[in-house]
């Protein structure tokens, strides 16, 4: 029987020591972060994209292969791309432009935006689709509530128009939820936007279970969640740069380490 793997066609040559040190830890660290959102089960088949930016002064991305599956996706294989989300370079490989729409926007406004990751989980979908957003009901919804935008629904996102008023939406919160449709997370480095991106999926996955379970809810003392909030711009950035991104990053390796090739 022949051989199906998508990638048994295509050889993939090892792009370390053909990129700048600097793009290949982005690339390495993008294709980890691909590899655990399949491993949390957050993806959506081939759908959705993470993408960050590409050290240097050229507006260029990294952006997934569009017909591999998150768990296929390697340092190597992850495409660059310029802001409308065409390769830059030859490649075996296609991606979706129109899908890069809400990533060009973000990453081209803003400077600290070196990272962008959207997801269609259902718990995200389904707090995006709640009236009032996000609830503070827990620690980790407390964590993030503050620094979270919305942005309406306007059809499938592939109106570059859009990117205009997505931008003015997300101003400088370092997440979002999009009405109707999903998650989005931002951050400086691709550790710091994973981590936003797992509070918030976590904060959703908790409300929808406690609204579940009845209307015995139990809502924080009054101030509690703006100390909460507080505590979270301190801590974000030392538990993604130095705790719980390279404790991730370890765990990427332990799972698959061809995702580092």
């Amino acid at each position: 029987m022949a051989d199906l793997h998508p990638l048994s066609s295509v050889e993939i040559p090892s792009l370390e020591g053909k990129v700048s040190e600097e793009e290949w830890k982005v690339r390495v660290d993008l294709a980890a972060a691909y590899r655990l959102v399949a491993y949390y089960g957050w993806d959506d088949l081939i759908f959705t994209h993470l993408s960050a930016r590409v050290p240097g002064p050229e507006h260029h991305f990294l952006l997934n292969p569009y017909n591999l599956m998150f768990e296929e996706v390697t340092a190597s294989s992850l495409v660059k791309v310029d802001m409308n989300g065409l390769p830059v370079e030859p490649s075996p490989f296609i991606t979706n432009p129109a899908g890069f729409t809400i990533h060009s926007a973000i990453h081209m406004a803003r400077e600290d935006a070196k990272a962008v990751m959207h997801l269609h989980t259902p718990q995200g979908q389904a707090v995006s689709a709640h009236a009032e957003g996000l609830l503070p009901l827990t620690q980790t919804a407390m964590l993030i509530r503050d620094d979270i935008a919305f942005h309406d629904y306007e059809g499938v996102a592939v109106d570059l128009d859009e990117r205009e008023r997505l931008v003015a939406d997300l101003g400088t919160k370092g997440a979002m939820l999009l009405r109707n449709h999903g998650t989005l997370a931002v951050g400086e480095t691709v550790g710091e936007c994973f981590l936003k991106l797992y509070f918030l999926e976590r904060a959703c996955a908790a409300q929808i279970m406690a609204l579940s379970a009845g209307d015995q809810i139990s809502n924080p003392p009054q101030g509690s969640p703006e100390v909460t909030a507080e505590q979270g711009k301190m801590g974000l950035k030392i538990a993604a740069g130095m705790l719980a991104w390279p404790a991730l990053l370890r765990k990427a390796y332990r799972l698959d380490p061809e995702f580092a090739r």
